[in-house]
């Protein structure tokens, strides 16, 4: 029962709904005990040849009344226990959720996102359950079977009673047997549900990869093999399971014996009339339910405590960027000072980055060369705070990055990432994603600025087209020039554009440029890019390889000295004269 104790922080929370619930839910179990009574004591009239009309009359008015009273009683205790069970499933919902978007990118790096939807559904069902049902069958097992037992004791034959509960220490010790079991394999019932929720959101994700290399067979057959083994882990769940209906039905079979065989003789001495025999019997089969509730109990408390724990140690995970140096909560205007000895990933022996050194006055343009694996990336989670080392200083305006409040710091910046998201939503909405407040005119300005006003009213349905999942509708460069629009529409003091113009044209490029140059006067911008045309016209560029910082300068100063930027430079205005020519030249 050690989960009820993990809860007892919602229990107190929703005590009034539990206490009403609680309350009516055992008048209902005492309610339950009037037919059986009445039964006994009708048998009785009859063999003794006193029943009359009025009789009949009395007990089926008292009945009636009884079952319309616990026809409402039951209604209202639904209304309170279940309801307060579904108000636990939102709020922990709603926890996960918020400590989703709390961690950082280290968080999704070791946790798979169909794990952290399996944690969101199935297990917060489970406890969902053992907050409703749960309660019902631990409280309905002993009240209703402490009523109906008192009854039995007290207003028939205690010798009796005592004789038919013999064997319920058997059930006692079966239940706890197979609960343990069960809670071991429930939870590797759900770790294997995870791994195939996992293997889904791959799979559909992936789609379009899997049909270019014609793998569709190969993924139907890992994702069968996948799916046999939830199928196993569950049966295995179930088999215990089925285990607690047949032992409390064997422990009740028992019972019956005991109360026939002896009651029968406790009739024939006189110790017992017919009637209250006959209601015996009928108080030991309400005694049916108690007992199956229980044996049910166990099986929603293991099933609860397994994902409850599952969601315990996922919210205890700590988020590695928090605001406990704050000292600011202003939003930070422009100035960066890049200063970073060396900056390690967790785990990694080989530094990422290291003796790098930089600033960035308010309103420049930074570049950001280098090759793949360089480091740039790196270098923008340590900027966005994505991610902190002790050995990497980052100050923004003078003031270390870490001084400020992660909200108010991250509100200076409009970030354009390599991997373009977008939501399946309207492109007008995606646009405001940032500003939901932005009024139409300020979402066809920022469209304009990157460039992408022409497509979208050229498309059937405007700013109202709804883009599909992650983009699916619209093109590369499309994605891209809509995510840059979306970063614009904030304004932001410090704009960071990570490679997020790789998939447009010469032309198209140089108009987006041009436009960023004129509308952010007096604004820090950073354009990370394996395209030199991207950063040539930048106030300074900084070029990495392998981590370190091998140049710095501005465009002629780099290309003065004849090393890794100028090359690259010349090999890509290179290809583009031959990419012209051979366009050119091709034949009409």
């Amino acid at each position: 029962m050690q989960i009820f104790w993990s809860l007892r922080w919602f229990f107190q929370k929703e005590w009034l709904a539990y206490s009403v619930g609680i309350g009516i839910l055992m008048l209902v179990s005492a309610l339950a005990l009037l037919p059986p009574y009445a039964a006994g004591r009708v048998v009785d009239q009859i063999a003794e040849g006193t029943l009359t009309v009025g009789d009949l009359q009395y007990w089926a008015v008292l009945l009636l009344g009884a079952g319309i009273l616990m026809y409402i009683f039951r209604y209202i205790w639904r209304i309170m226990i279940f309801g307060a069970a579904i108000r636990l499933a939102k709020l922990l919902r709603s926890r996960l959720y918020e400590h989703y978007t709390k961690m950082s990118a280290s968080f999704y790096n070791r946790r798979r996102t169909g794990d952290l939807m399996a944690h969101s559904t199935n297990d917060i069902k489970a406890v969902e359950q053992t907050a409703g049902i749960g309660v019902l069958t631990l409280v309905d097992s002993i009240a209703m079977g402490g009523f109906v037992i008192a009854a039995m004791a007290f207003t028939i034959s205690w010798q009796l009673t005592l004789l038919c509960l013999l064997p319920m220490p058997l059930m006692a010790a079966a239940t706890s047997i197979y609960g343990n079991i069960l809670h071991h394999r429930f939870g590797q019932a759900q770790a294997a549900f995870s791994e195939l929720n996992n293997k889904v959101q791959e799979s559909v994700s992936g789609i379009r990869v899997t049909k270019a290399f014609g793998q569709e067979k190969a993924e139907v057959a890992a994702f069968s093999r996948q799916s046999d083994k939830v199928v196993e882990k569950n049966e295995n769940v179930a088999r215990v399971d089925a285990l607690f209906e047949p032992t409390i039905s064997l422990v009740v079979g028992i019972s019956y014996f005991l109360a026939v065989f002896f009651g029968a003789r406790f009739v024939i001495a006189g110790d017992l009339t017919i009637g209250e025999l006959t209601s015996f019997t009928v108080y030991l089969g309400m005694l049916t339910w108690p007992m199956l509730a229980f044996g049910l109990l166990f099986n929603i408390v293991e099933r609860g405590r397994a994902s409850y724990g599952r969601i315990e140690s996922l919210l205890e995970e700590k988020q590695d960027i928090t605001d406990e140096r704050a000292e600011y909560s202003s939003i930070p205007t422009g100035s960066i000072n890049v200063v970073i000895e060396s900056c390690h990933y967790p785990e990694a022996e080989q530094a990422s980055l290291q003796d790098i050194s930089f600033y960035v006055q308010k309103g420049e343009t930074i570049g950001i060369a280098g090759r793949t694996g360089s480091g740039k990336t790196t270098l923008l989670k340590l900027l966005l705070r994505e991610m902190e080392d002790p050995l990497s200083r980052i100050e923004v305006d003078g003031v270390s990055a870490a001084s400020y409040q992660l909200d108010s710091y991250r509100m200076a910046f409009g970030y354009v990432p390599q991997d373009h998201f977008l939501f399946s939503i309207s492109i007008a909405d995606n646009i405001a994603f940032a500003r939901p407040d932005a009024s139409f005119k300020e979402i066809v300005h920022a469209a304009k600025t990157a460039h992408v006003h022409e497509d979208i009213i050229n498309m059937e349905y405007g700013y109202d087209t709804i883009v599909g999942e992650r983009g699916v509708t619209l093109s590369g460069g499309q994605k891209q020039r809509l995510a840059i629009a979306r970063a614009l529409i904030t304004d932001p003091e410090i704009l960071i554009l990570d490679d997020s113009l790789s998939a447009v044209d010469a032309k198209t490029e140089e108009s987006i440029l041009s436009h960023l140059q004129r509308e952010r006067h007096n604004k820090t911008t950073w354009i990370v890019s394996h395209r030199m045309s991207a950063i040539k016209h930048a106030d300074q560029i900084v070029v990495l390889e392998n981590g370190r910082q091998i140049e710095r300068g501005t465009h002629d100063e780099l290309m003065k000295d004849h090393r890794w930027y100028a090359d690259m430079y010349d090999m890509q205005q290179l290809e583009s004269l031959v990419e012209k020519g051979g366009k050119d030249g091709a034949p009409g």
